[in-house]
Order: structure tokens, then C-alpha cells, then sequence
């Protein structure tokens, strides 16, 4: 298992986002993390990156799960986390991370 390394507070906090049948998004980070734990309320679709919305095609995650995402590095844009609901709405919780 690899640790993993939460990043500031200040500059790059926890962020939660509700999401129903339609997508929700976190408000965006500037990019610096090499990636963030993802964790949600009820089973979900996420998807990760600059200006990021999920669909029904994006990857699930189970609900109460902590999962680390790898960010794709070099556009230079912010990013965001954006979840969609598998069968009932909730909410995804997100911190960026850097690798040990």
C-alpha cells in the first residue's frame, strides 16, 4: 500500500458536491496535486479533470469507499471532481494528494 500525502488546507481543501440524476461539481482546484481521494455517500459515476462532467459512461465508485484518482498532468487548467448518481442521489467528498 502506498501512502499518501494530503496537501494544504489553504490551497488546496476538502471540497463536497451534491449530485442527483444531473451531474455535480466541485468548485475548481489549481492544478499542482498529483491526485485526490474520492469518496461518496451512495454509489456513483465520477470523472476527473478540467471542466469534468459525469455521465452514466464514467467510472463507478462504491459508496463509502475511499478511492484514489490519478490527475492527468500538463494542461495547466484547473480541475474539478464531477459525480452522478448510480440509483439515489448524494454527495462525493474530495481532497487532492501527492504521492508519499
Amino acid at each position: 500500500m502506498e501512502l499518501l500525502n494530503p496537501l494544504s488546507k489553504a490551497d488546496f481543501p476538502g471540497r463536497t458536491a451534491s449530485y442527483t440524476g444531473t451531474a455535480g461539481n466541485t468548485s475548481d482546484w489549481n492544478p499542482g496535486p498529483e491526485g485526490v481521494v474520492i469518496w461518496s455517500t451512495t454509489p456513483c459515476y465520477v470523472e476527473v479533470g478540467p471542466a469534468a462532467v459525469a455521465t452514466t459512461a464514467s467510472t463507478p465508485i462504491p459508496a463509502y469507499t475511499p478511492i484514489p484518482f490519478y490527475l492527468p498532468m500538463g494542461t495547466g487548467a484547473p480541475w474539478r471532481v464531477s459525480a452522478i448518481q448510480v440509483a439515489d442521489a448524494g454527495t462525493v467528498y474530495c481532497k487532492p494528494i501527492n504521492k508519499q
